[in-house]
């Protein structure tokens, strides 16, 4: 395939550019395995839309001479070695499973951007003093086993293989019968145990950049978040002859907790507050509910912040509780700290971007990447590009060929300079 089609591969100050339609074309295909009726990608983690995209990347892998290798999560390597083999290599990548009606972006263009670097050199002949690995990691989306980023936290020690292996999906089977099955669990031995750098190329899944009118976004981190859960308890009575003053009803107490929290979030810049699952009971027509339960998303890149801002969710909530005659408790499922990706590499996107006359903007990611458990390992940085309309995880996700390219290019000038460092 890297025969097939000419490329303009310098830019007028000399840096390298990848070549469009290849890239674009070879994206296409992957949009195919896995396509549903409607335009979008069922291609769940370990399932046989998956194992035949992961056929299909080791042939493009071996087609362009990467020894590709295979861990204990299923985590898939395509090595291109450097000219001096004691130097830890450059890693880029991210992940080619879906959500269940996901687009065909997500993670996809990290993957396939990072094949069409390695072809671009070998296009030009470039050889690097650092070798490159390409890595599509296992179930980054978590869609069909949870918790996701499972294949980047067990590789590298952040979540336990056991746990990972025990996980089931909806129907009962366990990761690791998915993964046996799957023809792709490969050796402990195989896991990436080092890297001099990782470079995660995405999608931004997220409106800023559009709005901003920046193709390209320089990620300064993913975001700290927390998951909570609110259990408010009122008092069941009958719906026709009970007043409405004095009652003592859980779903409207609960209610008016999530506008005030939504009311708050607004008023605090880069704080975002979703609640996302309610239960009602008795969630019957004709009875005042006596309990509910919902849940709590909050992120904020500043640790501190959040800290205060889970003070702050807890007297809306005393406050909201005492007005309509309820009791609540809150209760912590899941906290995460923000993780503040390499300056080292930051700069180096941020320098390169400049060099290639991009647009750039920085930003936190809203969303986690595997990048996150990358970054406990070696100096991590990602790039974003444009989502329109901010559309993800759905058919109406959409980048254009234009910022796929150009997010190609800073990715392939990045792994270039990274590549060429020659200290240990």
């Amino acid at each position: 395939m890297n025969g097939m089609h000419s490329a303009k591969h310098k830019g007028v100050n000399g840096e390298m550019r990848i070549n469009q339609t290849r890239l674009m074309e070879t994206i296409e295909t992957s949009s195919k395995i896995g396509a549903t009726t409607n335009g979008d990608l069922h291609r769940l983690a370990l399932t046989h839309e998956d194992v035949e995209m992961r056929t299909q990347l080791v042939h493009w892998l071996e087609t362009a001479g990467l020894d590709v290798t295979v861990d204990d999560f299923g985590n898939m390597y395509g090595k291109r070695e450097g000219t001096n083999p004691e130097l830890a290599p450059v890693v880029i990548g991210s992940h080619l499973d879906t959500q269940p009606y996901g687009g065909k972006y997500d993670g996809v263009v990290g993957v396939l951007s990072a094949l069409e670097v390695i072809r671009t050199f070998n296009d030009e002949g470039v050889k690097m003093p650092r070798p490159i690995v390409i890595v599509n990691f296992t179930n980054e989306e978590g869609a069909r086993f949870a918790p996701p980023l499972q294949g980047s936290g067990g590789a590298l020690g952040e979540l336990s293989k056991t746990d990972i292996y025990d996980t089931e999906d909806q129907e009962g089977t366990r990761f690791e019968t998915a993964l046996v099955e799957s023809g792709y669990q490969g050796k402990e031995s195989e896991r990436l145990t080092g890297a001099h750098a990782f470079v995660e190329l995405h999608i931004e899944q997220g409106p800023v950049l559009e709005q901003k009118q920046k193709c390209i976004g320089v990620v300064q981190g993913i975001q700290g978040m927390a998951w909570l859960q609110v259990h408010v308890k009122g008092e069941a009575d009958h719906a026709g002859s009970t007043p409405m003053s004095g009652r003592k009803d859980a779903l409207v107490a609960s209610s008016a907790m999530i506008t005030a929290l939504s009311r708050y979030a607004e008023s605090v810049e880069d704080l975002h507050i979703t609640v996302g699952r309610q239960h009602v009971h008795p969630n019957v027509p004709n009875v005042i509910p006596s309990e509910v339960t919902f849940s709590v998303d909050m992120r904020h890149h500043d640790d501190h912040m959040r800290t205060g801002v889970i003070m702050a969710i807890r007297k809306i909530l005393s406050d909201t509780s005492k007005r309509n005659g309820v009791e609540y408790t809150l209760d912590t499922n899941w906290h995460g700290d923000t993780v503040h990706f390499s300056e080292k590499v930051k700069n180096v996107i941020a320098e390169e971007a400049s060099a290639l006359q991009y647009d750039a903007d920085q930003l936190y990611s809203g969303a986690s990447h595997d990048a996150k458990h990358m970054s406990q390992i070696t100096d991590t940085g990602m790039i974003f590009v444009p989502s329109v309309g901010g559309k993800s995880h759905q058919e109406a996700e959409y980048t254009s060929a234009e910022d796929i390219e150009k997010g190609a290019n800073l990715l392939l000038n990045v792994t270039k300079r990274l590549a060429k460092e020659k200290e240990i």
